[in-house]
């Protein structure tokens, strides 16, 4: 026992230091970091297109890019297990990946705040000029036809229409047009088929055969409506027919290969020249002016008889508009009507002409080539 003021040394306990060894932290593959992230990628994007107000949406913002416990944040420190060589791949993989997150987010605050936003008014100011619309209208033709009608219609006219492919019996026969007739040559019409063969009716006094496939032609004129109209009813007639026609013509500055004519046609008991004189008479100066004047110059056409040649003249000068007459017996006769009982006068007019002197126009072609700058006028 060792007593107090001895110079004897106590003897002391040797303490060594303690070296804890930590564990070895894990290695991560580049491919499960990298899995990792696109899965967060896709899982942040669906939930900020979803996100249908506001605090729904702070809380996915919270959930992934939350500065304390956001999962980005918990992959980023991922990063330092990935292997050192791979880390440079892994790194610019999640600063991608962190940008389309951010840009995801941002896009779905943008749309919340569009949803929110008042709508603009719309409201249409009355004291601003409207813009004016380019308004199409009928060509002149059209125009003129549709006029015609109109005053003919006051007249006791009924406006009636036809095919414009015909058989001969239609364009020719029943209209008095003999088989050696010129109008018939085929080089002054347009056939459809074969003009050549064989015809299968020759005047309107032969039976009409069905059996025969008739020859079809681009009709010349429209007298074929009348022959439809009588065929299909019995006296009084009174009808106008407006449409095209079509003859081989040079086209000049008064013809056309394609034209239009307005057709009157008036049958009845006791009917006379004076009649379509005075019908004429009463169009013209309703279609042109108080002025105008009827002349009628004797002319032969097949299907009326008499027949005249019909002028017009006001202002300048006279201008031939068509041909008229009384219509022939055989005509009458050929539609099953008798000629002892009854009587009629026809006319056609060429409604070119007609709209060309009423306008102005010195050449019917200026009609037909869709120039919009002169149709404009009109």
């Amino acid at each position: 026992m060792l007593e107090h003021g001895s110079d004897v040394f106590a003897l002391m306990p040797v303490v060594r230091p303690t070296f804890i060894i930590q564990p070895a932290t894990p290695v991560m593959a580049l491919s499960t970091f990298l899995t990792e992230l696109d899965s967060l990628s896709a899982e942040a994007a669906e939930a900020f297109a979803s996100a249908a107000d506001q605090s729904t949406l702070e809380a996915a913002r919270v959930q992934f890019v939350g500065a304390k416990s956001g999962r980005l944040k918990a992959v980023q420190k991922g990063l330092g297990a990935v292997d050192k060589t791979d880390r440079p791949a892994a790194g610019k993989r999640f600063n991608e990946v962190k940008q389309s997150i951010e840009a995801a987010y941002q896009s779905a605050v943008e749309r919340l705040t569009a949803v929110g936003r008042p709508t603009a008014c719309r409201c249409a100011d009355p004291t601003i000029p409207g813009a004016c619309r380019r308004l199409g209208r009928l060509h002149p033709i059209t125009q003129t036809i549709d006029e015609l009608k109109e005053i003919m219609g006051r007249l006791g006219f009924t406006a009636v229409d036809g095919p414009e492919v015909e058989d001969e019996w239609h364009n020719f026969v029943a209209l008095n047009i003999p088989a050696d007739h010129p109008a018939r040559n085929p080089l002054e019409n347009f056939y459809v088929g074969d003009a050549a063969k064989p015809q299968a009716v020759e005047n309107a006094s032969q039976p009409r055969d069905p059996s025969p496939q008739p020859l079809l032609l681009l009709r010349s004129q429209t007298s074929t409506v009348q022959i439809r109209t009588m065929e299909r009813m019995r006296p009084p007639v009174r009808i106008i027919s407006c449409g095209r026609v079509y003859r081989p013509d040079t086209a000049d500055a008064t013809h056309f290969p394609m034209f239009h004519q307005m057709e009157g046609l008036l049958v009845d008991r006791g009917v006379t020249m004076a009649d379509l004189k005075s019908t004429l008479r009463l169009f013209a100066r309703s279609a042109f002016a108080d002025d105008v004047h009827i002349r009628f110059r004797p002319s032969f056409f097949p299907f009326t008889e008499p027949s005249v040649e019909v002028d017009m003249s006001w202002a300048d000068g006279w201008i031939e508009m068509g041909g008229a007459g009384m219509v022939d017996p055989n005509v009458l006769d050929a539609v099953g009507y008798d000629p002892e009982e009854y009587s009629g006068f026809a006319f056609g007019l060429g409604i070119e002409r007609i709209c060309a002197r009423r306008h102005g126009i010195a050449d019917i072609r200026e009609l037909f080539k869709n120039d919009v700058r002169f149709l404009h006028q009109f």
